[in-house]
């Protein structure tokens, strides 16, 4: 491409001239990955474009290169003046920049030797609140891979080895050309593992691993909430031919009480009054959480709603001395099905009734008679 042919480079990132480097940077990626040609297999003009792009960004990622393309423009790397174009050494570090954008893979790289790790396996537990609060030791059965006793993981039949995989060499990697630059990909020969098994173990077949059900003993600590997850560590599934085990997660769920709902530490429970201890004051007993009982005191003219703090009576603060509170609220049951004598006497103390022993209902209604009265006149 001449010269007098070639596009600005600040036209073929879509920057301004005076682009700092981080929008340089921001755009070319954009760029690079829309006119990539493993996105565009078999567009020629895409290709195209992704070279023009890789090569105004490594004008102009480049201090002193800039400054000579902004005085001279083009003509400044002509006749071997240091250019941006091809794809010399620079061309790596720039591809570096979208690598992971591209293929969400930098930095991975196949197993060799055939070893990999097991996989992680996740197991859900549900529990009591009484058991979140004291803690317990949960045995349980899981189906999990385990390592081949009878290739002792390797895969192979006994006698036998495995061989090295003739298409990587052993690498687990192979490396293929895709235009003008070249991928490394796994082996889909052997997956990454570099080596091939020819006669597999029976048992496994050629897995190195069989599942087996497994008994395992959790302990669950105190005061753990909905949604802890404990890890064990290497209890997960086998590796792959003598490859390192996985990990086994256990999320655990409380289930729903039937007096308590727990707030972090604290618990909470609502207990309904009569009127006439509401009114003229007593107590009653709750139950606690460690299987005990205590005693509420309600005083006189209690309002429904009110709560009532018991201290240190919640749960246990995980790997803490700490304790969380128990919060009692009351509310007031109104009578229902009153005898014909019931309601004459609520009918005779409502008569006696005044401000003193209704303020707040004196207090509201006497409110709107004001707004009333106000409005009429």
């Amino acid at each position: 491409m001449s010269t007098s042919t070639k596009r600005c480079y600040y036209e073929t990132l879509e920057v301004e001239r005076d682009a700092d480097d981080s929008v340089l940077k921001s755009s070319f990626r954009k760029l690079a990955m829309k006119f990539h040609p493993d996105r565009n297999p078999g567009d020629d003009t895409s290709e195209v474009k992704f070279k023009e792009i890789n090569e105004a960004y490594e004008v102009l990622k480049d201090r002193d290169k800039r400054a000579a393309y902004d005085r001279y423009g083009h003509a400044a790397f002509e006749q071997g003046g240091g250019g941006g174009a091809g794809f010399g050494a620079g061309f790596a570090s720039s591809f570096s920049d979208i690598f992971e954008d591209l293929f969400g893979m930098a930095g991975q790289r196949g197993g060799r030797g055939g070893r990999e790790r097991g996989a992680d396996l996740r197991y859900n537990m549900e529990i009591t609140l009484e058991e979140a609060f004291g803690g317990k030791t949960a045995q349980i059965e899981i189906p999990v891979s385990v390592t081949c006793e009878a290739c002792s993981g390797i895969g192979a039949k006994a006698g036998t080895k495995p061989k090295t995989c003739s298409t990587c060499g052993g690498a687990g990697r192979v490396r293929q050309s895709q235009g003008f630059f070249t991928l490394e990909r796994t082996c889909p020969g052997c997956q990454g593992r570099g080596q091939m098994i020819e006669d597999a173990c029976p048992s496994c077949s050629g897995q190195g691993r069989v599942t087996r059900e497994r008994t395992l003993s959790v302990n669950i600590p105190p005061g753990v909430e909905d949604g802890t997850r404990i890890r064990l560590a290497g209890e997960g599934e086998a590796g792959v031919r003598g490859g390192p085990p996985g990990d086994l997660y256990i999320f655990l769920s409380l289930a729903q009480h039937q007096f308590f709902q727990r707030d972090g530490a604290d618990l909470h429970c609502r207990v309904p009054i009569s009127m006439v201890t509401a009114a003229l004051g007593g107590e009653f007993e709750v139950p606690t959480i460690e299987k005990g009982k205590t005693k509420v005191k309600v005083p006189a003219g209690t309002q429904s709603s009110r709560r009532f703090r018991i201290a240190s009576k919640g749960m246990p603060v995980l790997r803490s001395r700490q304790m969380g509170d128990m919060y009692v609220q009351v509310v007031v049951e109104t009578p229902q099905n009153l005898t014909k004598k019931q309601q004459e006497l609520l009918a005779e103390f409502d008569k006696l009734s005044s401000g003193n022993t209704q303020p707040e209902s004196e207090g509201f209604f006497t409110k709107v008679k004001d707004f009333f009265g106000n409005r009429a006149s």
